[in-house]
């Protein structure tokens, strides 16, 4: 049973300002798993003055200083990267051996090596003329980051926060809370100053409503459901801080005519299954041509039926179950609604899978025959649900794929490399898988429309955490007086 009662607040763990225990639930058994307390305003207020107070020393510190101090972060989170793992299996049920060791836990280790990379030749500072351009840390920022990929979300804000000189305050997912603290004691270990880095737990509308709306927070970056994100939003907007948002998405998966089926049908199925579909990015809008339905209909139900839910401790299961018993209740409902409104199920359907009376599982479930104006094509649904909708022509496809409020990402798969990025092209999402291309942590992860605003990761996510100041005349020999504009 993990006790993680404490908040981290100024380079130590302490009391919360009133006890408030809270159970944290194992998705896989639904026993209990450990306990947090949820916090209140008065200890974001207390985390905040610490960050304050450290930002006045930390934000001059040099940048051979940050990257000894990333280094020493990189090198405890290596020998603690197991522990990262296990408790991100316990607390949203990713499989240990095939998600959780593989994938969640690295996932928030490159972060910090990304960032050290970016950190080492990072131009925070240049000429233009006469006038110097300075990229100066923002200041106190908050962090609030959700369940679905625990370590991920959280590393790929506080690396290039800390990279850039910034301080913060992190309010990670009531539902998956225990990785925040593992991250903690590795940056208390690596020796973060206090203040720099703080933790309080609690829910959205109490601490995380707290951050985003406090007088002395600078930025917040939030990620999570877009209706969350727009109060995230509206509660900073009274204090005109700086907002970074990563939000919904509803991806279009476009299979060109032309295209290995088979590859690119199996490889959308087990991306979609990934995570048990809990990714923001989740290619969930299949898009085949249409009179080739029947046989993509046969080939992802037969990559469906391969997908092995169960016990996220055994080395053999593909998909644990989903994080919390509040997702199963929302996915099975859109579930039973893609039924009702008429869509074929092909593999899956609702309910738990056949022997499974106990934990949130979900069954791996495909759709065909969607239409992209019902529920399921509409909502990101955020569980294994995959909805193949048929399209007659590519100007079609392309159509449907943009016809949606989200703009997160999208996957392309043609029958050359140059069809699929033509069409790629016309694509309004942030990110485009062009034929079955992986992420790239050094590129940029963010969306258009209701998917964000700003873009995390890379040198990209360092533009979040950082104000620019244009000093005119910093050239000595500059003339002195207004300028001349440019005929």
């Amino acid at each position: 049973m993990r006790d993680y009662t404490r908040f981290y607040i100024d380079g130590a763990w302490v009391a919360p300002a009133e006890s408030r225990p809270l159970d944290v639930i194992n998705p896989a058994t639904e026993a209990v798993a450990g306990h947090i307390s949820l916090g209140g305003r008065a200890d974001v207020d207390r985390a905040v003055a610490a960050a304050r107070r450290a930002f006045a020393t930390f934000s001059t510190t040099s940048r051979e200083e940050r990257l000894a101090l990333l280094d020493r972060i990189i090198a405890v989170y290596k020998r603690r990267i197991g522990d990262m793992a296990q408790v991100i299996s316990e607390e949203m049920g990713a499989p240990v051996e095939k998600i959780a060791k593989p994938l969640q836990a690295p996932s928030g280790l490159g972060h910090f090596m990304v960032a050290r990379g970016v950190l080492a030749d990072f131009d925070f500072e240049r000429m233009q003329g006469t006038t110097q351009i300075v990229r100066e840390p923002v200041g106190v920022c908050g962090l609030i980051t959700p369940w679905n990929w625990p370590a991920n979300q959280i590393a790929c804000k506080v690396a290039p926060a800390l990279a850039c000189g910034c301080t913060m305050v992190l309010k990670p997912s009531e539902i998956a809370p225990f990785s925040g603290h593992v991250l903690a004691e590795i940056l208390h270990e690596a020796g973060v100053p206090p203040g720099v880095f703080n933790l309080v737990d609690g829910d959205g509308p109490t601490v995380g409503n707290a951050i985003a709306s406090h007088p002395d927070v600078d930025m917040v970056s939030f990620t999570g459901s877009t209706r969350a994100g727009v109060l995230v939003d509206k509660a900073a907007a009274d204090t005109v801080k700086k907002v970074s948002l990563e939000l919904g998405g509803k991806s279009p998966n476009i299979i060109l005519e032309g295209a290995p089926l088979e590859q690119a049908v199996g490889h959308g199925v087990l991306v979609m299954m990934n995570n048990t579909g809990q990714s923001c990015n989740a290619p969930s809008r299949m898009l085949v041509p249409r009179k080739l339905l029947p046989q993509v209909e046969a080939i992802a139900a037969a990559v469906a039926a391969t997908v092995k839910v169960g016990d996220p401790a055994s080395p053999d299961t593909d998909m644990g179950p989903q994080a919390s018993e509040m997702q199963w209740r929302k996915v099975q409902g859109l579930i039973e609604q893609g039924v009702k409104e008429g869509a074929k199920v092909v593999a899956g359907g609702p309910g738990r899978p056949e022997g499974m009376a106990r934990g949130f599982y979900t069954r791996p479930t495909i759709f065909s025959n969607v239409t992209n104006d019902m529920t399921i094509a509409r909502e990101e649904i955020f569980g294994p649900v995959l909805c193949i909708l048929p399209y007659d022509t590519e100007d079609e496809a392309v159509r449907i794929a943009n016809d949606t409020p989200y703009g997160l990402s999208a996957y392309v798969f043609g029958d050359t490399h140059e069809h699929a990025r033509r069409v790629g092209s016309r694509i309004r999402a942030g990110n485009v898988h062009i034929n079955g291309a992986s992420l790239d942590v050094c590129g940029s992860f963010g969306g258009y429309k209701q998917s964000g605003l700003g873009r995390e990761w890379g040198a990209f996510g360092f533009e979040e955490f950082l104000e620019v100041k244009s000093v005119f005349g910093a050239d000595p020999k500059a003339a002195t007086g207004i300028a001349e504009l440019p005929a």
